[in-house]
């Protein structure tokens, strides 16, 4: 049951960021890129910090030092993602920070020599034909900002493959708490040197806020750490993908945007990638069951 629960708490999280597309566009009417980030992981550990810190008890060097690693990635791949959203179209950007599905695999067999699964692989590229068909409009030209894009796509391959080794010897929740306190050491000052500390807040910019930290930040991070003890690197990165399929359902039901016959094939190519991930075990169990009894 653990691997299934794994999964599902990765789906969960998956929809939750689904909708911060819907939510960071309204923050970002009345904030920067660079207040939106501090505003989400400051309040997000101290809520962390609040429900779990207790567990400050038990933290080791080990600890400290993994969480660091996870934070300062994090803050890495958001910044490269915010700034090169200003050079290029937002979709673009966001299927070229979606290339991580495919990054993880080949970062896990160049690093750790890991066999790519050719499941895993097939599965990685139906999602990123599918994330294309979602985002991509216009021109294919590449821009310094589709650069930076790809480059943030390399930063949350990290942050995946990285937590999915951590969490196998650390406490999940532990690592999410250095990981957030890292991120929003590094955001606050990020914003105290740009000397952009806002004095005051909309309703609207301070809602959005509560919100990206609760859910898209604190939930969603707890739930993505703790599903990975049960999951392979590849394979979270594949279901987290499905983050672009939700995105454009809540883009549609909230935003009004007009859904388009690839968006649809999209969608669908999509799932089929998250299915191909699922459905690989349990065929590879059946399989070595039928070769044992002939």
């Amino acid at each position: 049951m653990k691997p299934y629960i794994g999964d599902g708490m990765l789906l969960v999280t998956a929809i939750i960021w689904g909708s911060g597309f819907v939510v960071t566009a309204i923050a970002l009417e009345y904030l920067t890129a660079y207040q939106v980030m501090a505003g989400r992981f400051v309040l997000a550990t101290i809520i962390l910090i609040m429900l779990f810190g207790y567990k400050f008890k038990k933290f080791t060097t080990s600890v400290v030092w993994k969480g660091a690693i996870l934070g300062t990635i994090l803050y890495i791949a958001f910044a490269l993602q915010t700034v090169g959203l200003e050079y290029t179209t937002p979709s673009k950007n966001a299927f070229l920070t979606a290339v991580n599905v495919v990054i993880v695999p080949i970062i896990a067999y160049l690093v750790y020599k890991r066999r790519i699964d050719r499941y895993e692989l097939f599965g990685s590229g139906l999602a990123i034909v599918g994330i294309g068909l979602l985002s991509l409009q216009g021109s294919m030209t590449i821009n310094i900002g589709d650069v930076l894009s790809l480059l943030c796509a390399v930063g949350f391959a990290f942050d995946i493959f990285y937590t999915n080794l951590f969490v196998q010897k650390e406490d999940a929740i532990s690592l999410t708490i250095v990981q957030f306190i890292t991120a929003s050491l590094i955001s606050a000052a990020v914003v105290f040197i740009q000397g952009d500390i806002p004095t005051t807040m909309e309703k609207e910019a301070m809602y959005s806020i509560v919100y990206l930290a609760v859910f898209s930040t604190t939930i969603a991070y707890i739930f993505q750490n703790i599903a990975h003890q049960y999951t392979t690197a590849a394979k979270a990165a594949i279901i987290l993908s499905t983050e672009s399929l939700f995105g454009m359902v809540l883009s549609v039901l909230f935003l009004k945007e007009v859904l388009a016959g690839r968006m649809v094939l999209g969608a669908m190519l999509i799932l089929m990638a998250v299915l191909i991930a699922e459905i690989k075990p349990s065929y590879r169990k059946k399989h070595a069951v039928k070769s044992v009894r002939s």
